[in-house]
């Protein structure tokens, strides 16, 4: 992360810096203009901590929330955002009614990165209130709301109510720790030509980002056939085909099987009991660690020597090779062993095996022709699960033993290609976003000169 911020730091130098500085009196802040002046909030806006619920009561006046997630999720509060109905009392009303250029930011949250993200009301929403768990930020006739909004996602600003959050699972901030945060602040014509550009340039960022978040949907996407063409059709286009019966499966090539899972492979159920986790033992997994892909054994709990030997008796202890499958939580995802490390089955998965290398139909039970299986047999009313029986029952295809090593041998050279894409994509997402912060960053703390840019 601090190679990526150094880049979008590199990046900024094409913009120039203002004419003359001074020292901010402010650690964390710096140098500012020298025209800026610092400010608390309190001088320039009026703050106040929602304390309307969700609740609708009887003989209140119908209104509308806009909720945590509404800001959380959105820069900007439009008209067209989908609030949520409830009531409030007249004072309620009139007190946090929303006007164009407020600023409501996020009071608590269960993690302190999420505390005091920021929106701006676009337009007057006289029957849209904001809503509990956010506070009610109103700039003065000095403020501009888009560049505050902006100032409370800089880096530093921000890290003001981070440090000031209390809590230890759950983290909120009080109305004092609000109105009491500094902020670089230039002449109001100069906040507007910054949010002026700033929306321009996050636009244009944003438009990237969403380009390169599509691409790797369409790398997702080429994976997944990928997998299902070559788990049901083979790798020879020019073999013989018959066809399977089974509606979802269609034709496969002629010298191929197909039936329930338990006609190939051993379905082994794990032992129904809660184990007791030791600080210094033997790995156990449950449907947290299995993930589609290969097991991973860097972070599940552990049991004692003793548990271990019990809950691997009767054929349970996974080897090199196997399948762990997960019936609940992580629904369907299979976890391929390719470890030797001793470890046991917690609740909720099973062992297919059959004592023969299983990578083969571990891409199959992960493709998306396993999908509809999986959800015409999964039950439950909090959560999906499935059952050893009816797993022993899914319909799977069964090539050759040689065959399924040739598959599972391509597979696993050609998702690794797209895996390196995706990665790759991935990078550039996250190095735009450090360009964003970082642009957003050093126009509301003065170190870049955007004025002339606004008017470009």
């Amino acid at each position: 992360m601090a190679t990526r911020r150094a880049v979008a730091m590199s990046a900024l130098q094409r913009f120039r810096a203002y004419p003359a500085y001074k020292d901010s009196g402010v650690e964390w802040l710096g140098e500012i203009p020298a025209h800026w002046e610092v400010k608390r909030l309190k001088t320039l806006a009026s703050v106040q901590l929602s304390n309307v619920d969700k609740k609708s009561i009887d003989g209140q006046e119908p209104v509308r929330l806009c909720n945590y997630t509404d800001v959380y999720y959105n820069e900007r509060i439009t008209p067209d955002l989908e609030f949520m109905t409830a009531t409030a009392t007249r004072e309620q009303v009139r007190r946090f009614s929303l006007q164009a250029g407020d600023v409501l930011i996020t009071k608590d949250s269960e993690s302190w990165t999420d505390i005091a993200v920021p929106a701006v009301v676009v337009e007057d929403l006289a029957d849209v209130l904001c809503g509990y768990h956010l506070a009610h930020v109103r700039p003065g006739s000095g403020l501009a709301g888009a560049f505050l909004s902006r100032a409370f996602s800089a880096i530093g600003t921000r890290d003001q109510f981070r440090v000031a959050a209390n809590g230890i699972t759950r983290f909120g901030l009080g109305g004092d720790a609000i109105r009491t945060s500094l902020f670089a602040m230039p002449p109001q014509l100069e906040q507007r030509a910054i949010a002026a550009f700033l929306d321009r340039e996050t636009a244009r960022i944003d438009a990237l980002v969403a380009k390169k978040e599509r691409l790797i949907e369409l790398l997702r996407e080429k994976r997944a056939a990928l997998i299902t063409c070559a788990v049901t059709r083979g790798l020879d286009p020019t073999v013989p085909m018959k066809e399977s019966g089974v509606e979802w499966l269609g034709e496969i090539p002629a010298h191929w099987e197909h039936g329930a899972l338990r006609r190939f492979w051993s379905v082994i159920d794990c032992k129904h009991r809660t184990a007791v986790y030791v600080f210094d033992g033997l790995p156990i997994v449950s449907t947290t660690e299995v993930k589609p892909g290969r097991i991973a054994l860097d972070g599940p709990r552990r049991v004692s020597e003793a548990d271990f030997t019990d809950l691997t008796e009767g054929g349970r202890r996974p080897r090199r090779g196997d399948i762990v499958y997960s019936r609940n939580a992580s629904l369907g995802a299979a976890a391929y062993v390719d470890t030797e490390e001793p470890f046991c089955m917690g609740q909720d998965v099973c062992l297919i095996t059959s004592g023969r290398d299983q990578l083969y139909l571990a891409y199959q039970l992960n493709s998306p022709v396993m999908v509809g299986q999986i959800e015409a047999v999964s039950v439950g009313s909090t959560f999906e699960r499935i059952n050893i029986a009816q797993i022993k029952t899914f319909a799977v295809v069964c090539p050759p033993i040689s065959e399924q090593a040739a598959i599972a041998t391509f597979l696993d050279r050609e998702t690794a290609r797209i895996d390196a894409l995706v990665a790759k994509v991935r990078e550039a997402i996250e190095r735009l976003k450090e360009l964003r912060t970082a642009l957003i960053s050093a126009a509301v703390t003065g170190k870049i000169d955007v004025r002339e840019e606004a008017r470009a």
